[in-house]
C-alpha cells in the first residue's frame, strides 16, 4: 500500500501522532488535522485515498463529515472512535462509514482493516456493471438501485449488503459471511447489526414495494430469492 494518502481526522493529538508516525513507517503518505471542519476543507481540497476519521470532533462532527462526504464520494472511511454502543456503530456505518475500529486499538488491527477496505473498494470497481432479481435493478457503476421504474434511495453500507445478497441471489448466507464482506472483518462482538440492516433494507424495498425480496432462513440467514 506504499504511496497511498491516507487523511486523518482526530482530535487527540498524542493518538493522531502515534497512527500517523505508524502509517508512515508503512509507507503511507499522511495528513493529520485535529477539527472536523478543517478535516472536511482538506478532503474537499486535497486528493486522497482513504479518510480515518474521528466520531467526536471539535467544529464538526465525524457522523456529519461522513455524510457530506459520501454526497460526493465513495472513498473508503473508518471510523475511529471511543463509543462502543451497537447503535453507534450503526450511526457510524448509515452515514456512510466502511468500517469502525473502538479505541483503544492495535495499530495491526488498524493496518489490517485499511488493507481489507482498499481491497473491498478494488473489488467493487472491478464488479459488473448491472445485477437483476426479478425487477430490482442494481447498477454498480452508479450505485443506484431501482424497482421497476422506481429508484431506491440506500445508504453506502444498505447498498453494499444488498450488492452482496443479490452477487449470491438463491444462497442462504449466515451473518458472519455477510459481516465479514460487507464490513470487511472478521467481526467479534454483536451480529445483530446484520438484523438491523436488514430491516432498513425490508422497509425500504420489500415492504414499500410489496414484493418479498429478502428471505430468512431462521438460525441460519438471510437471502434474496430469484422467481
Amino acid at each position: 500500500m506504499e504511496g497511498k494518502k491516507i487523511l486523518l481526522i482526530e482530535d487527540e493529538v498524542k493518538l493522531a501522532r502515534f497512527v500517523e508516525l505508524e502509517l508512515k513507517y508503512e509507507g503511507y503518505d499522511i495528513t493529520v488535522i485535529h477539527d472536523g471542519r478543517e478535516g472536511l476543507e482538506a478532503f474537499l481540497n486535497g486528493d486522497f485515498d482513504m479518510i480515518l476519521l474521528d466520531l467526536m470532533l471539535p467544529g464538526l462532527s465525524g457522523i456529519e463529515i461522513c455524510r457530506r462526504i459520501r454526497k460526493t464520494s465513495s472513498i473508503p472511511i473508518i471510523m475511529l472512535t471511543a463509543k462502543d454502543e451497537i447503535m453507534d456503530k450503526v450511526a457510524g456505518l448509515d452515514s456512510g462509514a466502511d468500517d469502525y475500529l473502538t479505541k483503544p486499538f492495535a495499530i495491526e488491527e488498524l493496518l489490517a482493516r485499511m488493507r481489507v477496505a482498499f481491497k473491498h473498494c478494488s473489488n467493487q470497481n472491478t464488479a459488473k456493471k448491472l445485477l437483476t432479481v426479478n425487477n430490482l435493478v442494481i447498477d454498480t457503476e452508479k450505485r443506484m438501485v431501482t424497482v421497476g421504474q422506481a429508484e431506491v434511495e440506500l445508504t453506502k453500507k444498505e447498498f453494499e449488503l444488498l450488492l452482496y445478497l443479490v452477487q449470491n441471489k438463491n444462497i442462504v448466507l449466515t451473518r458472519e459471511q455477510i459481516l465479514n464482506q460487507v464490513w470487511g472483518y472478521s467481526y467479534i462482538g454483536e451480529t445483530n447489526v446484520v438484523d438491523v440492516y436488514i430491516r432498513y433494507l425490508r422497509s425500504k424495498i420489500d415492504e414499500a414495494f410489496g414484493e418479498k425480496f429478502i428471505h430468512t432462513i431462521r438460525g441460519v440467514g438471510y437471502y434474496v430469492k430469484e422467481e
